[in-house]
């Protein structure tokens, strides 16, 4: 891994927490279409078999971070939780009329936004709405993101008592400079505070996120935050490259671009970080993902048991995403779906007594084959020809000819290994499996506008 092979590699592309992406969703698809693929799931034993997976997304944070690209509204008004927990009901209710009560769910994610907004009994509340249609798995993966911000011991103990049994802390950078130019001032201590809170508690696995590229960093400034990380010691790490997109989002605008560290400086950071967090022990998941050995999800990629959704690698099977409130996207059988953008838009649509999906797609026979290509990819790290061909009914090299040509180049390299009848993705393809996942993606082979994604590294 050099400096040289990362540049050569910084490049724009999908992260595949799906294909099609989601950037391939069209308003043709919408309420109607998610209904009967629930009515599907529902009629089908197969997939009845297995649990589903819950995705709840909270938009409210009570102060704006400048680099933040998600969907969120930012307000110190409370109550504003209230009514949109009333809405959430009433979407879980048009759910279940579909798809039946007493689905069993394995894995349930908190995101946003910042759930933490809500209060405890705000979040004692979401959890009786939800135990109310679902069957939670005594065994199952359940995690909420928290702004550190907003939390103390007290609030930890109160989300164990509500089932879950993992955090994911929102850290960024230790830098005060740098929390200062994002405007997220939280001070280290009050990190390590509470990850020995969350030890003292048994939650069963932490994530860190962190983020570099990010104004007034440095190389050396952000070696320092790698150090405090690696001797706070969570389980998982999520190192994001920041992707600064103004003329996209709003609260980017207030970051000054001269104050952003350049190309050179961002793969050095990347190098850096690799090198600091292996050599603490780390293993590399993929992506942007590392976790302690023994961890469930290095454990997962140990035994070829990873799999990938919308929140990213997960050790839960490739099952069914319901996804609930404004703007969450989810997967049910053959398609996925997406909620309306706006608490005005799914507030009325729900009071049309209307499922709040805006739109979404149905994949094609050929959207599904290359999903299990690229899926096997970024998650397993190889494809078996034999079993892609026997699963979908196709010759695999002469079906993905023009594909392993394009491969070629990537082996060359040492990214990938070509086999007589598998792909493999060597160690340092790892790094770029991104890159070697964006062969097959038969989207962005016909269009080569890529401005629209993330830079790889």
């Amino acid at each position: 891994m050099t400096p040289a092979t990362l540049k050569r590699f910084d490049v724009s592309g999908p992260r595949y927490t799906s294909y099609p992406t989601a950037d391939r969703f069209v308003e043709a698809f919408g309420s109607d279409d998610y209904a009967q693929a629930l009515r599907q799931r529902r009629m089908g034993t197969s997939a009845r078999a297995l649990p589903l997976s819950l995705y709840v997304h909270v938009p409210f944070c009570e102060s704006l971070c400048y680099f933040c690209a998600c969907n969120k509204i930012v307000t110190k008004h409370h109550e504003r939780a209230d009514e949109y927990l009333r809405y959430l009901a009433r979407e879980v209710d048009l759910q279940v009329a579909q798809l039946g009560r007493g689905a069993l769910v394995s894995q349930l994610h908190l995101g946003g936004g910042t759930p933490t907004f809500l209060d405890d009994a705000g979040l004692g509340r979401l959890m009786d709405i939800l135990r109310s249609a679902f069957v939670l798995a005594p065994d199952g993966e359940y995690s909420i993101e928290i702004d550190p911000r907003t939390i103390d011991e007290g609030r930890l103990a109160r989300l164990a008592e509500l089932g879950f049994n993992r955090l994911s802390f929102g850290v960024q950078d230790f830098d005060p400079a740098v929390q200062k130019a994002v405007h997220r001032i939280q001070p280290a201590a009050q990190v390590f505070d509470l990850m020995a809170a969350a030890r003292r508690l048994g939650f069963a696995s932490v994530n860190v996120d962190l983020i570099y590229g990010l104004p007034k960093q440095t190389a050396a400034s952000f070696d320092r935050t790698l150090a405090q990380i690696c001797e706070l010691r969570p389980d998982r790490i999520a190192l994001y490259a920041y992707a600064h997109l103004p003329e996209r989002f709003k609260p980017q605008r207030r970051i000054e671009a001269a104050e952003l560290p350049d190309a050179a400086t961002k793969v050095d950071m990347l190098s850096r970080s690799i090198a600091a967090l292996t050599a603490a022990g780390y293993v590399y998941i993929g992506m942007d993902h590392f976790a302690l050995p023994t961890d469930a999800l290095a454990i997962a990629k140990r035994q070829g048991r990873l799999h990938r959704n919308f929140q990213g690698y997960s050790t839960q099977p490739d099952c069914d995403l319901v996804a609930l409130g404004v703007s969450a996207i989810g997967r049910v059988g053959a398609t996925y779906s997406q909620n309306a953008k706006t608490l005005e838009e799914y507030y009325d649509l729900l009071d049309q007594g209307r499922l709040p999906v805006v739109r979404g797609l149905a994949l094609s026979r050929d959207d599904v084959l290359r999903r299990s290509v690229i899926m096997a990819l970024m998650c397993q790290g190889q494809v078996n020809f034999e079993s892609i061909a026997l699963a979908h009914l196709i010759d695999f090299r002469r079906h993905f000819a023009a594909e392993l040509e394009a491969l070629e180049p990537l082996a060359a390299q040492g990214l990938v290994t070509l086999g007589e009848h598998e792909i493999d993705v060597t160690p340092t393809g790892w790094f770029f499996v991104r890159a070697i996942a964006m062969v097959f993606d038969r989207y962005l082979q016909a269009d080569r506008n890529r401005t629209r994604f993330s830079r790889i590294i």
